[in-house]
């Protein structure tokens, strides 16, 4: 029957991926059973591997998209072993940095069962102010300044977090993001408003579910009351929340609509849900001789089931300058009525040598808190705009950003899409290094860039 199947099986094309075992570079092939796609691909040491990467509809081909190259501004690392092994970036990237995170510590107050980062395991000392205003410049050196994603470990953990905010905006970036747990904005009274005084614009909060049980599964014990208590001190604060749920299948793959009512129940303190379906990094519990990853489309029909068709998997188009299998986003308005209406997608959808700074804007604009009501700034000629301007206010504030990140593990990678990642982590040693190549981990948990002892300090 397998032979039969291999046989009925029409192949799509190929690309590179690596081995899960040995990380080692392999050719794979993209071949379609009807609607579903595997990633085919076989070590010559450790045998074949299978991995579903899409499973229609939306039909595979109707999603793809042409995205235009926009060479990075700099280059690290020369060609010569070949995607994914020349990260840093090197000359055959083709796409500008849009989001480059930096870690400022390995420690954390939770120890997650799924964690890409294996934090806490054995940390280092965290790096000093000066190692991290280093990296920082590094990044404006680079073609920065980037959006900034501050992540860890748990950033919070560390004391002088209102520091390294601050330095970030005073050497010119931007828009700030704390990705973090959200343990100790919930506990700690005060918190939230110094980290907002310090010039934090964006809370990206580890949010899988509306009950406690997932929780215990994923993040080791129940946490729905702190998740609760952290978005309230943000609203308080005047911070924008990002709701970040890992989806793994079977765990809470049916909290998906309850995640998005959630969400819009909290406007306008929550800007957005960024769902990221689970890739096995760092730390997972042991792996089945079938990953099991869940597709953008399997995502797109849990948010219509589970949302009873208000938002449909016709609403979202693929993100804007990446790979169109890499993600999906769509804005939604929520009227006074109760109305959930969509707004289309946004952000640098044309691919062009400047979508990376439309994204990257787009992204600052729709995750930040909202603004000050503001009047409309078109020229009106004199007409009563009073409905306008109350349109216009609801939009800044009642209009939600539902978006998706597939990264890719060892099982699903492919090079191509690789190429294209916009989304880059600075390494410890100055490089920046697309985040599915940084966090790439093997079956025996061997890893091509991250530093598996932790950093340490200059």
């Amino acid at each position: 029957m397998a032979n039969r199947t291999k046989v009925e099986g029409v192949e799509l094309g190929r690309t590179y991926s690596v081995c899960p075992v040995c990380l080692e570079r392999l050719e794979a092939r993209k071949i379609a059973y009807g609607e579903s796609i595997c990633l085919e691909k076989e070590c010559s040491e450790h045998g074949p591997f299978k991995t579903l990467i899409w499973d229609g509809p939306p039909a595979y081909a109707d999603w793809a998209r042409e995205c235009a190259p926009a060479r990075p501004d700099a280059c690290a690392s020369p060609v010569d072993r070949g995607c994914p092994f020349d990260c840093g970036l090197c000359a055959d990237h083709l796409q500008k940095s849009c989001c480059t995170l930096i870690e400022v510590t390995q420690r954390c107050d939770l120890g997650c069962p799924f964690c890409f980062a294996s934090a806490g395991e054995d940390p280092k000392d965290d790096p000093s102010l000066g190692t991290v205003r280093g990296w920082l410049q590094t990044l404006l050196d680079s073609g920065g300044p980037y959006n900034l994603p501050i992540s860890g470990g748990e950033p919070t953990v560390r004391d002088d977090l209102c520091s390294i905010i601050g330095m970030a905006g005073e050497m010119g970036f931007v828009f700030t993001q704390l990705n973090t747990n959200g343990l100790r904005i919930a506990r700690e009274d005060g918190y939230a408003k110094k980290l907002r005084q310090a010039g934090l614009d964006c809370v990206y909060l580890q949010f899988d579910a509306v009950r406690d049980e997932p929780y215990g599964v994923l993040r080791g014990r129940p946490l729905w009351r702190e998740k609760q208590e952290a978005v309230l001190r943000c609203a308080e604060a005047g911070l924008g929340v990002v709701l970040v749920p890992t989806v793994v299948p079977g765990v809470n793959d049916g909290e998906v609509g309850g995640i998005l009512r959630y969400a819009f129940d909290h406007l306008p303190a929550v800007r957005g849900v960024h769902f990221q379906p689970v890739s096995y990094f760092g730390r997972y519990p042991g792996m089945p001789d079938a990953p099991r990853h869940m597709t953008l489309p399997a995502l797109l029909r849990a948010i219509e089931s589970q949302t009873d068709g208000e938002l449909r998997a016709e609403h979202f188009h693929p993100s804007g300058a990446q790979n169109a299998y890499c993600g999906f986003n769509a804005s939604f308005l929520l009227l006074e009525s109760g109305e959930i209406r969509p707004m289309g997608a946004g952000g640098g959808c044309d691919c062009s040598a400047e979508a990376a700074r439309k994204v990257r804007d787009y992204v600052a604009r729709r995750w930040s808190p909202p603004k000050a009501e503001e009047g409309c700034q078109c020229a009106c000629g004199g007409v009563d705009t009073g409905a306008l301007d109350a349109f216009l206010r609801r939009v800044q504030t009642h209009s939600l950003v539902v978006s998706c990140m597939m990264f890719q593990d060892a099982w699903n990678l492919e090079t191509d899409k690789l190429r294209q990642c916009r989304l880059h982590v600075a390494a410890p040693d100055g490089r920046m290094v697309p985040f599915c190549a940084y966090n790439l981990t093997a079956t025996n948990g061997r890893t091509l860039y991250r530093p598996q002892e932790g950093r340490g300090d200059d």
